[in-house]
């Protein structure tokens, strides 16, 4: 029999498993934005060598720790993990559009405050989640934090219809991650980790290799820029999904949504540290309401252990 102290510690694990990808996803802004500077690259471009650099290291990390196993995956399941790689392909693509268009500070605004709402909800009816007092208020913390420590304002030199689209692009990039979210914890309690990751993003790569190809697909980069890619596979995508998946197994689709808000906080801090950028008060009040957000979802699991 599993006592409440074992329970407690596995939601406690995966708390902070969840909350070490989110900080990993926090260097993706930078990076893109490094990357931008450093070619004429594109969206399709980079979300296809993120997936594709990603997959090789994940794929021997399989077979390493599952041998023949990671083969054994039922038919259904399989739909599920083909289902993570459109989701994944569809989510970062729309995401790196959308910062093309408007910004990061709106394009994460956006996409990081709509997808745990959507994961509240898609949860309820599709996972049967409860949304108990600890969670209800973590993402209303949550929900308010983000905007104050992104702190986006509409750049007066976008027309209406950039910021339209560029807003539909990162609301279509938050449901990916949602639908990716979701079907990430339908799995979790069935196969490791590494085999959902495998699957999904080797054909999220191939899902993204035709469109890339007709776009413009942009393979020159300086060793720099293969750098940032090799950082952007292995680093905020191979690993931090794997940290990820692996918390899902002990905590809920609804908690996880809302502990990868830290992203921004990370994303924020590697802006201070890396650009001189200035949080001001409005900043530090979100970047508290975030951290808050983290501490009422630890002592909500930890008391839902105790039930």
């Amino acid at each position: 029999m599993i006592s409440n102290t074992t329970v407690r510690a596995d939601a406690g694990r995966a708390l902070l498993l969840i909350v070490l990808a989110a900080v990993l996803w926090g260097t993706v802004g930078v990076a893109t934005k490094a990357l931008y500077g450093l070619s004429e690259t594109n969206p399709l471009s980079i979300g296809f060598f993120r997936l594709a650099i990603s997959v090789p290291a994940l794929a021997l990390a399989c077979w390493l720790t599952l041998g023949r196993r990671m083969l054994q995956i039922a038919p259904r399941d399989l739909l599920l993990m083909l289902l993570i790689g459109a989701a994944m392909a569809l989510y970062q693509v729309c995401y790196f559009a959308a910062i093309a268009l408007v910004g990061i500070a709106v394009a994460v605004l956006v996409t990081l405050c709509t997808a745990p709402v959507l994961v509240v909800l898609l949860s309820a009816g599709l996972l049967h989640e409860r949304l108990t007092t600890s969670v209800g208020l973590a993402l209303l913390c949550a929900l308010i934090g983000t905007p104050l420590l992104v702190g986006a304002r509409p750049d007066g030199g976008l027309s209406q219809q950039t910021m339209i689209v560029g807003v539909l692009l990162a609301l279509v990039a938050a449901f990916g991650y949602a639908v990716l979210t979701l079907s990430s914890r339908a799995l979790a309690g069935r196969y490791h980790p590494l085999q959902p990751l495998t699957v999904g993003f080797a054909s999220g790569a191939l899902l993204l290799l035709p469109f890339a190809l007709a776009t413009g697909f942009v393979v020159r980069y300086s060793p720099a820029g293969w750098a940032l890619l090799l950082h952007l596979g292995l680093l905020p995508t191979a690993l931090a999904y794997l940290l990820f998946l692996a918390g899902m197994r002990h905590t809920t689709a609804t908690v996880a949504s809302i502990v990868t808000l830290i992203e921004p906080l990370t994303a924020t801090a590697l802006a201070w540290m890396l650009f001189g950028e200035q949080l001001g008060a409005a900043g530090l009040l979100g970047a508290l309401l975030l951290l808050g957000a983290i501490g009422l979802l630890y002592r909500g699991e930890a008391r839902r252990a105790r039930a």
